[in-house]
């Protein structure tokens, strides 16, 4: 049992990394970025320099920006600096409008945003946004997390200055757990302490909701919920599963000025996290207390794998997120511990080496595969079925294992990144 000093640190962590965002939070913090140097400098700017690294750049080149109708990052940028409130978070452009995306585009067409590769740096969430209007400048940058700024200055004054700081060890991350202690906290907390999280449930699915109404990406929800499409999946609890989660994604990706609940900065691990916990639990007549715990116990295990393998890498954030889902399922079947590690150690069996080739609707794609192979995942371990240590990067421990993803993705697949980037820039 938990003392009630480790739960309010891990409730505390819940909060800092379970948090509401509109539109992809790479180019939303890019706008959170432009929008605190506008803040600074005091004027609309005459020019904004963005430099980013290549994980940042990666994510936010093929993503529509909400409420814009428009794609990619030098609209971010405009609209941080004409609208955006940093005071908001990662919901920086809620204000934007029809005139302040005019605004914006004609802020492009002036040819005043400069965007960038950011050299010689090792950390894979960095933003770097310097802002001027006559003689006088601003800078800002965010580095190891979506809203984390560790330096301001305004003129030749610095406000702030954290840079020598390991942005990958923060106070969120003081927390140690292990998936033993996720469980442990998901299953006996008081409940009362946890309904924070079904906050997550409405938001999600409202943006599923939306999608099904709307067109948005690829539309990849809709379709899963068509007639020839439900003639062949069925209209089973696992198809619900697979639309609204792809829908969901569909409208955050496709740019609908909808709030999603967000995980360790990423609104579509968020998604994947969420929502088939909420679908099958709710098909299966889960009370609220057990749906509690299924979100909670989803939500932390993959704040927990977060931990280690960072915020951005070469693995996509589908193989995290499903994996938390799939531990939300299996506890909503009847499993324990036992059957959760299961779990687990049959989604690292199986996604593991999925690539993130940055944040773009066909991630709508990316999400079913996850989630579909996290109902599996739970089917099997529920049976008590699991990919042994003799296979593969599979270990007895199930934290063990999951080491061995994250330094698969963390270091391993650091060449794939290299090389990915080098593709998509490529390209133009």
């Amino acid at each position: 049992m938990l003392s009630s000093s480790e739960r309010a640190s891990i409730i505390a962590l819940i909060k800092r990394e379970v948090v509401p965002a509109i539109g992809c939070t790479e180019p939303v913090a890019v706008s959170l970025c432009v929008a605190r140097a506008t803040e600074l400098l005091g004027v609309k700017p005459e020019s904004i320099s963005v430099r980013l690294s290549a994980n940042v750049l990666k994510n936010a080149m093929g993503v529509g920006i909400p409420g814009t109708g428009m794609i990619g990052l030098p609209i971010a940028v405009a609209l941080g600096a004409i609208v955006g409130r940093s005071e908001y978070g990662l919901e920086v452009l809620k204000d934007a409008d029809s005139k302040a995306v005019e605004s914006g585009r004609e802020y492009i067409d002036q040819k005043r945003i400069s965007i960038n590769l950011k050299e010689g740096i090792t950390e894979k969430l960095y933003i770097e946004v310097e802002v001027k209007a006559g003689q006088s400048s601003a800078e800002c940058v965010i580095a190891g997390g979506h809203t984390t700024f560790v330096y301001l200055r305004k003129d030749d004054e610095v406000l702030l200055d954290e840079r020598k700081c390991d942005a990958q060890q923060s106070v969120e991350e003081d927390v140690e757990l292990s998936l033993s202690k996720v469980f442990d906290f998901a299953t006996t907390s008081p409940i009362e302490e946890l309904n924070f999280i079904l906050q997550a449930r409405q938001l999600n699915k409202n943006a599923a909701e939306s999608a099904f109404q709307g067109d948005f990406g690829h539309s990849l929800g809709k379709t899963l919920r068509g007639e020839r499409e439900i003639s062949i999946m069925g209209d089973s609890i696992f198809s619900r599963i697979l639309s609204y989660t792809s829908a969901a994604c569909d409208a955050r990706m496709g740019g609908a000025m909808v709030p999603v609940m967000s995980n360790s900065g990423s609104g579509n691990q968020g998604i994947a996290a969420t929502l088939p916990v909420v679908v099958y639990g709710e098909e299966c007549g889960a009370n609220e207390e057990q749906m509690t715990r299924a979100l909670i116990l989803s939500h932390l295990t993959v704040i927990y794998i977060k931990q280690s393998l960072g915020r951005l890498s070469a693995l996509c954030g589908c193989v995290v997120a499903a994996s938390g889902s799939s531990c939300g399922i299996t506890y909503l079947m009847g499993g324990g511990y036992e059957e959760v590690a299961m779990a687990v150690k049959n989604m690292i069996a199986n996604l593991t080496g999925m690539i993130c080739d940055g944040a773009k609707p066909s991630c709508a794609l990316k999400l079913t595969s996850g989630v579909s192979t996290a109902v599996l995942s739970a089917m099997m371990a529920m049976e008590h079925r699991c990919v042994s240590k003799l296979e593969g990067i599979i270990d007895e421990d199930v934290d063990a294992s999951i080491r061995n993803l994250t330094s698969i993705g963390r270091d391993g697949m650091d060449e794939t990144d290299r090389l990915i980037l080098n593709i998509m820039t490529s390209k133009c």
